[in-house]
Order: C-alpha cells, then sequence, then structure tokens
C-alpha cells in the first residue's frame, strides 16, 4: 500500500512541537514527509527540510509558496499540518481547505468564534478534513476510558474533573522573558492565557470521555503575578448536554506540578482515573468492589484501545505514539474516501473542526464569565445553539 504525501508547515528547527509531529507521522508507515514550510525565515526553512529528507523543489520558503507549488501537482500532499502560532492557524487552514486539501491544525483551531464557524462550515462544504491537534486524545486508555463510557459500564455520568496545571510560569524573575511574556499579552494570546492554552485540552478531554458537549460554564480567572494582564489561573464549573456536572482547574503557577493533565469520571456504578504523567495505568473503582487497574497494551480491553496501543504492556508509550494514533486515524478516513468505503469506526476517534470551534468557543465563555466574577455564561457557539 503506496504511503500518503505529507505537509508540515511550521515546527521547524528548536520547535517544541515539531518533532513530535514529525515522529507521529512517520512511526506507522502511513506518510512520507513530502513537502514543508519550516521557518518564518525562508532560507532556514528551506535548508532543514532538506536536511530532513524534503526534495528541494518541495522545501518551501513560506505556506503560500507552499500552497501554490503543491495544489497542482499530480503527487500533492494528502495531508498538511499546520504548527505555526496561533494568530496565524485561521488564514493557513482556510487557504488550504479551499485549495480542497485536508488539514490538521494545532490548537486553537483559530483565534475567534467567527473565525471558528468559517471553518466548520468550509470542512463541511469542501468534503475535507480539518482536524484540531488535541493529541492528548490519541493515548490508547483515554480512548478505553470513552469506550467504558458508551457501553454503560459507569451508568449515567454524574461527575467529570479534569485538570491541567503546572508551575512553569511561576516565576516572577521571568515576567520579561520573550518564551513566556506574549502568552499573558492580549494582543498576542487574545482574550485568554492559560485557558486557551491548557485548559481546553483539559474541557476538550471531558467532551471526548462522556461523549457529551459543554452548555454553559461559570470561572474564577486571577493573575497571580501582578505583572500579567491576562489569567494563569483559572477555575472553571460548567455544565453538559446530558447532565453531566464538571470541574476543571487549570494554571501555570502551581509548583511542583509538572504536566498536570488529568481526568477523573464518576458515575452511578464506578469511576475512572487517569495521568498523563502516568498513561499507561487507568484506575477502575466499580462501585461497592475492589480497585482495578487497568494495563495498557493488556489486550483485549475495546476496540478503541487495542488499536491505539503500539507497545508491549509494561513498556511506556508516550506523547509522540498519542499523536501517532491521531494521525493513523487520518490516514484511514483519507484513503476510505479516496476508496469509496467507509472508514474502520475505530478510526473515527480524531477531534474535527466542531471540537476546535466549541473550545474557542468556551474560552471566550472563561474569559467572559471571569471578568463578570463568575457570571454563568453560554459556553456554546453561536451555530450550535
Amino acid at each position: 500500500m503506496a504511503r500518503l504525501n505529507w505537509g508540515l508547515i511550521g515546527g521547524g528547527e528548536g520547535s517544541q512541537i515539531g518533532p513530535a509531529h514529525r515522529l507521529g507521522a512517520a512511526v506507522d508507515g502511513e506518510f512520507t514527509f513530502s513537502a514543508g514550510a519550516l521557518d518564518h525565515r525562508p532560507e532556514e526553512g528551506r535548508a532543514y527540510a532538506q536536511r530532513l529528507g524534503v526534495a528541494a523543489d518541495r522545501a518551501y520558503g513560506d505556506w503560500r509558496e507552499m500552497l501554490a507549488g503543491e495544489k497542482d501537482r499530480a503527487d500533492r500532499v494528502d495531508l498538511v499540518t499546520v504548527a505555526t502560532p496561533n494568530a496565524t492557524h485561521f488564514e493557513i487552514a482556510r487557504a488550504f481547505l479551499s485549495e480542497g486539501f485536508d488539514v490538521l491544525c494545532e490548537k486553537p483551531m483559530t483565534i475567534t468564534v467567527e473565525e471558528g464557524e468559517v471553518i466548520v462550515n468550509l470542512a463541511r462544504e469542501t468534503g475535507r478534513i480539518c482536524a484540531v491537534n488535541y493529541g492528548y486524545t490519541g493515548y490508547a486508555l483515554v480512548r478505553h476510558m470513552r469506550a467504558m463510557v458508551a457501553r454503560g459500564d459507569l451508568g449515567r455520568v454524574r461527575l467529570v474533573v479534569a485538570n491541567f496545571a503546572h508551575g512553569h510560569h511561576a516565576d516572577e524573575a521571568d515576567a520579561d522573558n520573550p518564551r513566556v511574556r506574549w502568552r499573558y499579552d492580549p494582543a498576542q494570546a487574545g482574550v485568554s492565557a492559560q485557558f486557551a492554552d491548557c485548559g481546553i485540552h483539559a474541557m476538550h478531554m471531558a467532551s471526548f470521555v462522556t461523549a457529551q458537549e459543554v452548555e454553559k460554564l461559570s470561572a474564577d480567572t486571577v493573575s497571580c503575578l501582578a505583572s500579567r494582564e491576562l489569567e494563569d489561573d483559572a477555575m472553571v464549573n460548567f455544565r453538559m448536554t446530558g447532565g453531566t456536572v464538571g470541574r476543571l482547574w487549570t494554571s501555570s503557577v502551581a509548583i511542583g506540578r509538572q504536566h498536570g493533565l488529568e481526568i477523573q469520571v464518576f458515575g452511578e456504578k464506578g469511576g475512572l482515573r487517569w495521568s498523563q504523567e502516568q498513561p499507561n495505568q487507568l484506575y477502575w473503582m466499580p462501585l461497592n468492589q475492589r480497585l482495578e487497574v487497568i494495563e495498557r497494551g493488556a489486550g483485549n480491553l475495546s476496540p478503541e484501545a487495542d488499536r491505539a496501543s503500539r507497545v508491549t504492556v509494561g513498556h511506556a508509550e508516550g506523547m509522540p505514539l498519542a499523536f501517532a494514533n491521531i494521525y493513523t486515524d487520518l490516514a484511514e478516513a483519507i484513503r476510505a474516501r479516496k476508496e469509496g468505503r467507509a472508514a474502520d469506526i475505530a478510526a473515527s476517534l480524531y477531534p474535527k473542526a466542531e471540537d476546535g470551534l466549541r473550545s474557542m468557543a468556551a474560552v471566550y465563555a472563561v474569559a467572559e464569565s471571569g471578568k463578570a466574577e463568575g457570571k454563568w455564561v453560554d459556553a456554546r457557539p453561536p451555530m450550535f445553539r
């Protein structure tokens, strides 16, 4: 089976996210890294792409040059990943979707709700994929959590608690560090800092696992460092479409926390707990029974979990392999469309443009509620109300 062609925009030398995407796209042999516009400095981007094995004529200086060079090729890229600064996502994703490319966009998909609705409508009109890289949903045991909820193991879900708190921006001495400062500057980050950066991962995880959407929320936001205009800590209460109550804490000043993404789901018949820092174990407590530890890779868990598990039980799987599950899902969806067949249902879990839009609506709702001292506000995008 021939590999699909893949192109990357952004993620250049020294970036944090570029290696994870390149590893994720390559690990299953589904994609060939065929084209790239990797850096805002054209010559550096071209040179780095060629060092990574991209042909000189497909190592582009910027995304516009890449779009022009790829759109009429017989072997043009099948999937374009957008891993550029947040404010550029909308323009690039819209341009490639309009030319019939499938797109995987880093989060946040857009900067405004209105832009998000444009992308959702464009993906629907063109019949192209616009996926959003909520990559943590690629972990095998996160997918098993979703399967357990869906098959009724927990009964009705009463409560979901999600956290994404770290302490890496807690040092006052970093106030003028340009790698940190921009995140709390409204001119560069928009209406939200910590919730838009990390909190939306936790909120999306809550929706992914429960298969419910957030309808309304109440937020308490604060800038613990007085020099910051945008929040570095937020506590968010929310209500979901199936009646589930949600609690979410996100922080960048929680000294001692490292990555800090975790989720707990409590139902009528039991509770689940998973942490991204210990991704191989899922803790399951059936009502009135003993605690069980479900091991990733044990086999015969659920089709979703078994499909997403690559390494034998007892060995660690990390973020690049979670990303790889997103890429494998997308490869299956693209191949199924090309071949005129139904895609594997277990491969349908990649986050979609609608998820990116809902996340952006939640960002604005948190900002509004935080300014209004916790007033409950509608968290749905206008087109979904």
